[in-house]
């Protein structure tokens, strides 16, 4: 049995990041994406293209591992986990994450990252994410981070759109 198209621009994506291929990713992205998840909120286009690219770029250590990738012609899911040094504070985060797509002209239109932020905060920030991280102004707090760490990558040279 082949894979549909749509299920490979999947498989291609995660391939890429597994590679911190930021470009390779933003390939199998439409123009006009719209990309969202519970640490960066919505983005779209070029600036899910610089999410992508800022954190392919400040990895020091990054391991990918896509699974259940399925798709047809119009929407598409994927499970893929995480393991990184999380660079603000050096630990170890083991995220696991559940993705939706959709598609347009053969890309990636619509992608939707869902995670349990709480259980990030405990491993990126240690004990005080642990005890606090559930809390909607900690949560916020860190979309508010995650953001501003966007549009200062943004703003360099580095975050330059292709």
């Amino acid at each position: 049995m082949s894979m549909h198209p749509n299920a490979r621009t999947i498989e291609t994506f995660y391939e890429a990041f597994g590679r911190r291929d930021a470009a390779g990713m933003i390939a199998c992205y439409h123009a006009d994406v719209w990309f969202s998840d519970p640490a960066f909120g919505d983005l779209r286009g070029p600036r899910a293209g610089a999410m992508w690219k800022m954190l392919c770029e400040r990895a020091t250590s990054l391991e990918i591992v896509a699974s259940g990738i399925s798709a047809d012609d119009a929407v598409g899911r994927a499970h893929w986990e995480a393991k990184y040094e999380f660079s603000a504070t050096g630990r170890n985060v083991h995220n696991k994450i559940d993705a939706a797509f959709e598609f347009r002209d053969g890309k990636i239109i619509r992608h939707a990252d869902t995670f349990d932020l709480w259980r990030w905060a405990g491993m990126a920030l240690g004990p005080k994410g642990k005890l606090l991280g559930w809390l909607p102004p900690v949560k916020a707090a860190i979309r508010k981070q995650a953001r501003k760490g966007l549009a200062q990558y943004e703003a360099s040279a580095g975050g330059a759109s292709s």
